[in-house]
């Protein structure tokens, strides 16, 4: 009997950890996406205030996906919120304090004009979701593209773009272009590359030149902002780091800062 109740009694422990688990589980706003996710961050205490902007982050599928960790989830949740600190500091924009996870199934996506997509070159799209994507940027939504690297990578992700928008191109950006221009002026950059490799050569598996690239509409605006072989959401992640290097964090702020501009004035 006294073992039986000792069980009991470990029971009842453990069932009780697990619902208080739970039950704070319901009170962040994306807990249940913080398995795919690999740096979930604290909800600050405006978590759920409406604003004027926020932060969406697209959660597609990809064949790297694994239990506990998906493609899209890359940096998140952390990296979204440090940029969106940024961006309260740096302009006078209305922002959420935490991202927006919007997933690539649902018309969710046309509620938010300006979406962010890590990893992007591994992910693989159906017809249904390439449809979508083509309706969301005919209704003049923004796609931010970063941390992919290499030529395969770049490769699937143009395969994905072809399918939602069959005639599109991707373009090096000229230094004059009005991005680099409109709160900072970045005609003069350089690569912003991932804490793995700040130290070494910054070449990550392979991404050997860093671009910035754009795919532009039928009246020559960017619709999709494009950065190849560099990893801004590193940067913003790591920005509170001291074994990060200042530079890299504020290139990395200036060059999101003026894609959050340019996607609201163009």
């Amino acid at each position: 009997m006294a073992a039986t109740t000792r069980a009991g009694k470990a029971i009842i422990a453990v069932a009780s950890l697990a619902a208080l688990a739970w039950a704070a589980g319901q009170g962040r706003r994306w807990a249940q996406y913080e398995h795919e996710m690999q740096n979930p961050a604290e909800d600050p205490p405006d978590a759920w205030e409406k604003t004027e902007f926020a932060f969406a982050r697209l959660r597609y599928r990809s064949s790297f996906d694994r239990r506990y960790r998906s493609r899209w989830g890359i940096d998140a949740n952390k990296s979204d919120r440090q940029f969106i600190q940024g961006l309260r500091r740096l302009t006078r924009i209305h922002a959420r304090s935490v991202e927006q996870i919007v997933d690539i199934d649902s018309d969710e996506i046309f509620d938010w004009p300006w979406l962010y997509g890590v990893g992007i070159g591994d992910w693989s799209l159906t017809e249904p979701q390439a449809k979508r994507l083509r309706e969301y940027f005919e209704r003049g939504g923004f796609f931010i593209v970063d941390d992919f690297h290499n030529e395969r990578e770049w490769a699937n992700f143009m395969v994905g773009m072809k399918q939602v928008l069959p005639d599109c191109r991707a373009d090096e950006l000229d230094n004059d272009d009005p991005i680099f221009h409109t709160v900072y002026n970045l005609s003069e950059r350089y690569r912003v590359p991932g804490l793995n490799v700040v130290h070494g050569d910054q070449i990550e598996r392979g991404g050997i030149t860093p671009h910035w690239r754009g795919i532009r509409d039928s009246q020559g605006r960017i619709i999709v902002g494009i950065f190849h072989n560099m990893d801004l959401g590193d940067a913003w992640e790591w920005a509170d780091l001291p074994d990060y290097p200042e530079r890299y964090a504020s290139m990395a702020y200036r060059l999101g800062v003026n894609y959050v501009i340019y996607s609201m004035t163009h």
